[in-house]
């Protein structure tokens, strides 16, 4: 009786309404991306100012910005045009978004129609107290500085009134992928990131768990917190809690940052019936060790039966001032610090000696005359020393009137003194 009602409750308690829209053509693709992976809670919308572009986008809800000013030829690469576009048309968009709980906003920092209508549209969305999160990327270096600086100017709008925002520089891309990997794939990897940030927020409001995180809990830990990273790791076998949280905890994707910086975060571990308290622990040991200890921590458990033996661990960590505002660690000194160091330890690195002793060696062997040496062949190059080296003490020269370094009163004096 007691399972019946709670079953029938649970069939018709309300699920918060996730949507994903994508601007221009850099949001495009990652809406593709989440289609193509078969989510089914998420409702995707995709909007640009090129007629074209949208014609092959899989989105269900297309809307073309700028129909009157731009004509569906694009932003040729200007803000200015995207902000106008998006001014004009953010009625229709809003009539797509009104009814949202959540909404992500995804697109390509750097371009015209991404950094120009982004910044419009979280404005927009902000004044209807929808809970708005964007997932942006920052271009290559290669790409021309010009470009970065779009970006960043729109990044700095953006986050005034974006309630959360998580920035993937492409340029890390370079840093992790190997050398043979093709551009489809090296962008595939951020795509997957975007994925795991939607179905994390996903399951944990609509799926059961464990541990139950539900819609509020969602709004507080990200309403208004600014800056944000997500990791995400999978793990299966032995030590597979610990394994997927280290993983979760050092994604090499996400700009620089590390969640001691975080004042809150949002820890959500998956896995089939058979995942064990121990694990439970194991996973999030790891996570509040690093946390902030004022950070507002919450914890939840989702079951999934497809997963088998392998386990998930998602890691939301909002609240940053600004994006690289710490370092992140490296998964080596995770690995030591919280694993067992005959499984994790890692041989090149003890093999290298230390810095210090390194710099104290060199030093004690260096002789006193070897130092006076150097200075004494160098006088002639004074301007790139630290100090000036000594010279003996000589006549007095004679002055220089040519020189404008000589004060003009001395340069005065001396001449009334040779005339006369």
């Amino acid at each position: 009786m007691i399972d019946f009602e709670s079953e029938s409750v649970s069939q018709h308690m309300p699920i918060a309404r996730i949507k994903v829209l994508g601007v221009g053509g850099g949001g495009s693709n990652m809406v593709n991306s989440m289609i193509d992976a078969g989510y089914s809670s998420v409702d995707f919308i995709v909007t640009n100012t090129d007629a074209q572009a949208l014609k092959i986008s899989k989105a269900p809800h297309k809307i073309q910005l700028g129909v009157k000013s731009t004509k569906g030829l694009g932003a040729g690469a200007n803000p200015e045009v995207g902000r106008r576009a998006a001014e004009e048309d953010i009625d229709k968009i809003l009539d797509c978004l009104d009814d949202a709980d959540v909404v992500f906003l995804t697109g390509g920092m750097g371009g015209g129609t991404g950094s120009g209508a982004l910044p419009v549209i979280a404005r927009a969305l902000k004044e209807k107290d929808i809970l708005t999160i964007a997932v942006v990327t920052k271009p290559f270096v290669f790409e021309g500085k010009r470009r970065m600086k779009v970006a960043q100017e729109a990044l700095d709008l953006l986050k005034r009134d974006i309630d959360t925002l998580i920035v993937i520089p492409n340029q890390k891309l370079i840093d992790v992928v190997d050398q043979k990997v093709s551009l489809m794939n090296a962008f595939s990897m951020i795509n997957t990131i975007l994925n795991q940030f939607v179905r994390s927020i996903a399951d944990i409001i609509s799926k059961p768990g464990h541990i139950n995180v539900d819609f509020a809990d969602i709004r507080a830990i990200m309403k208004q917190k600014g800056f944000a990273i997500i990791g995400s790791g999978r793990a299966s076998g032995e030590d597979r809690a610990r394994e997927a949280a280290l993983q979760a905890i050092s994604s090499p994707l996400l700009d620089s940052m590390q969640i001691a910086g975080a004042r809150g975060v949002l820890l959500n571990i998956t896995g089939n019936k058979d995942l064990g308290l121990h694990e439970l622990g194991a996973a999030a040991s790891i996570v509040y060790e690093q946390a902030h200890e004022d950070a507002s921590i919450i914890l939840g458990s989702v079951i999934d039966e497809s997963l088998g033996d392998e386990i998930t661990v998602t890691v939301i960590a909002t609240g940053f001032s600004q994006p690289g505002a710490d370092v992140t660690l490296d998964m080596r000194e995770m690995r030591s610090r919280f694993s067992e160091p005959s499984r994790y330890a890692q041989p090149e690195v003890r093999a290298e000696p230390k810095p210090e002793p390194r710099v104290e060696t060199r030093y004690e062997q260096r002789p006193e005359p070897r130092f006076e040496q150097v200075v004494e062949q160098r006088t002639e190059a004074r301007s790139e020393s630290i100090m000036p080296a000594a010279t003996p003490i000589q006549e007095k020269p004679s002055l220089d009137l040519n020189n404008l370094d000589i004060p003009a009163i001395m340069r005065r004096l001396a001449q009334e003194k040779q005339m006369s």
